[in-house]
């Protein structure tokens, strides 16, 4: 097996050997701008809508720093210190806007949390509330943070994982934040890539998943020596731990990941909670970087079964960033998107659009990836992702954002990353053998991806023209109704870059609705419920989510838009617990809140 991974290794380096000029004159071919010629009165005439990037002008001032760790690591620094850019939703004070919470990873760096002013600016409260300060070398660094009410009280509670020891913060009435980590019960040091919370047993308190991306053993600011690299690019098991803490109501939490079948030590970069299979359970999909993805259904919350390759999922080896999840057919039934590595001449590993295949459902549910046919594949270095109407035409499209290490425009690195790919496993796992990167770019200065779903089986990429221009090295994204105005929008963090708030405007003329839920017996934040909406002869579905894409939190309402013609004939909501609610005839343009009948 090695010797196979070595050969395909090989060809990847000669192949970028041969690349390496070409890469270099698209570089310098590009600038910062990018070519745009976007114009918002036909990209509303022809596309429905039109995004522009209002950072600004709605007080939303962010740079994100990079931390820097132990010295052993000066030559390829922006390889280690690649991620940490992180922004996710939550409306913390209950005011009816919608907030959001972006994180910083440079040692003495501070997050942000944008309070709406529903005016449309926002103000940082990070440092009001207690949730600025938080990046030091003793504690770790933030790589993202989720939002969820584990106590039920009515305000959002967050999660904060880092390169470090993550930490438990109570939203004491959407005045101040408390850290609340002391006694939770939560591991002393995790260098976490990722984490959500979901309630898998279905007990109406919120559980937290964490995956580790590099093993737990390492502390990057004081590394014992340099083998803490990947012993892989394709099948690498010296990651981080998977944990699953469960709520035990009293503040406390107890893990419970191992004993209920997740045991995986893969590098884990994103990860997303939902019920794939109608059983109403929240199974877990994992995105592994340096290896296959995992799913694991979830058998009545008494134990997690890895179910990936008899499913189709993970049979390929890949770089996996991204996991998010949307009814992109309108078939009633969650599709996977997985973000991998997309260079032209270089490395074409694919995005994957993992869709349930018609006739296969509960546990002989099987999947087939349809990106290339959908439209979806190539997003070049392909980070963060979210499903979301942004037309209001009654279909989810798409927005990926994507950008390695962007340094000198006129020198790549992709010619020594082949090198040390082509290695064995004693050379690959082992930092020192890595060749110097000297300020040279890696898949840097890529244009974003917007792509519009057609309705017909096709995503078309839009984003020049809609008026996402920027070539930032994006991270993570998250979409949201900041202006209350039934439109989604959406921001982005970006490594080592600014972070940016598309306003989102659209034709007036395509109707929508939405769905604020409260659950009572569920959990508070209804965190796994599901709403499905039937209009016009079809449907969709969505479920609230406690995290996905690449470390982001979309809004917790559930947004739909219903097109021009529209007529809904019912909405059917699956709490949690259970129990079906059912609306006839509900108004449009309007968000419906709704309480779960205890």
């Amino acid at each position: 097996m090695q010797n196979r991974i070595a050969r395909i290794l090989l060809i990847i380096f000669f192949i970028a050997l041969l690349a390496t000029p070409l890469i270099i004159k698209r570089l310098n071919a590009r600038n910062e701008t990018t070519r745009s010629s976007a114009n918002p009165a036909i990209a509303l005439s022809r596309y429905g809508f039109n995004f522009e990037e209002s950072s600004k002008s709605a007080g939303i001032n962010f740079t994100h720093q990079a931390p820097t760790f132990d010295g052993k690591l000066d030559h390829i620094m922006p390889q280690v210190a690649v991620v940490g850019a992180a922004v996710s939703v939550v409306d913390f004070d209950r005011d009816g806007w919608n907030d959001f919470y972006i994180t910083n990873s440079g040692e003495g760096s501070k997050n942000a949390l944008f309070r709406n002013q529903g005016n449309g600016n926002f103000k940082d409260v990070a440092g009001d509330v207690g949730l600025a300060d938080l990046n030091n070398r003793d504690i770790g660094v933030s790589m993202g943070a989720v939002w969820g009410d584990y106590d039920n009280d009515g305000y959002e509670d967050l999660f904060l994982y880092r390169w470090g020891r993550p930490e438990l913060f109570h939203n004491d009435g959407g005045k101040k934040f408390t850290s609340a980590t002391e006694n939770a019960g939560l591991p002393p040091w995790v260098n976490a890539g990722t984490a959500i919370w979901f309630d898998y047993d279905r007990d109406g308190k919120l559980d937290l998943f964490i995956g580790g991306y590099y093993s737990e053993k390492v502390n990057l600011w004081q590394l014992a020596d340099t083998k803490m690299m990947p012993e892989s690019f394709e099948y690498a098991n010296n990651g981080g731990r998977k944990y699953l803490y469960r709520n035990l109501g009293d503040g406390k939490f107890e893990e419970v990941g191992e004993k209920l079948g997740l045991r995986s030590n893969r590098w884990a970069f994103a990860a997303v909670a939902a019920d794939l299979r109608g059983t109403g359970y929240p199974d877990l999909f994992i995105a592994n970087d340096y290896g296959v993805s995992e799913l694991f259904f979830n058998d009545g919350g008494r134990r997690f079964r890895e179910a990936g390759g008899e499913t189709g999922v993970g049979y390929s080896p890949k770089s996996g960033m991204n996991a998010s999840i949307g009814d992109v057919l309108n078939r009633g039934h969650f599709a996977i998107y997985v973000s991998n590595i997309s260079e032209e001449g270089i490395l074409l590993q694919g995005n994957n659009l993992w869709v349930p295949r018609e006739g296969t459902s509960g546990d002989g549910i099987k999947f087939d990836n349809l990106a290339r046919d959908l439209g979806i594949e190539l997003g070049k270095w392909s980070f963060g992702a979210q499903f979301g109407d942004l037309n209001n035409d009654g279909h989810l499209d798409l927005y990926l954002v994507n950008g390695y290490i962007s340094a000198d425009r006129h020198r790549s690195y992709w010619y020594d990353f082949s090198k040390v790919a082509g290695g064995n496993r004693t050379i690959i796992s082992d930092a020192k053998n890595w060749p110097p990167m000297d300020g040279r770019s890696l898949a840097g200065y890529q244009q974003k991806r917007v792509w519009i779903n057609d309705g017909a089986g096709k995503f078309n990429d839009v984003a020049q023209a809609v008026g996402v221009t920027d070539v930032y090295d994006g991270r993570s994204v998250a979409l949201a109704d900041f202006g209350n105005r039934g439109v989604l929008d959406a921001v982005t963090a970006n490594q080592r870059g600014p972070a940016l708030y598309y306003r989102n405007t659209i034709n007036p003329l395509n109707k929508w609705i939405a769905f604020e839920l409260e659950g009572a017996t569920s959990n508070r934040s209804a965190i796994g419920a599901q709403v499905r909406v039937f209009w016009n002869g079809q449907s969709q579905v969505q479920e609230v989510s406690g995290g996905s894409g690449f470390c982001a939190q979309n809004q917790r309402r559930l947004h739909f838009g219903l097109g021009r013609q529209a007529q809904v004939e019912k909405v059917e909501i699956r709490w949690p617990s259970g129990k079906i609610q059912t609306l006839t005839g509900p108004e449009l343009n309007k968000v419906h809140r709704l309480k779960e009948v205890a």
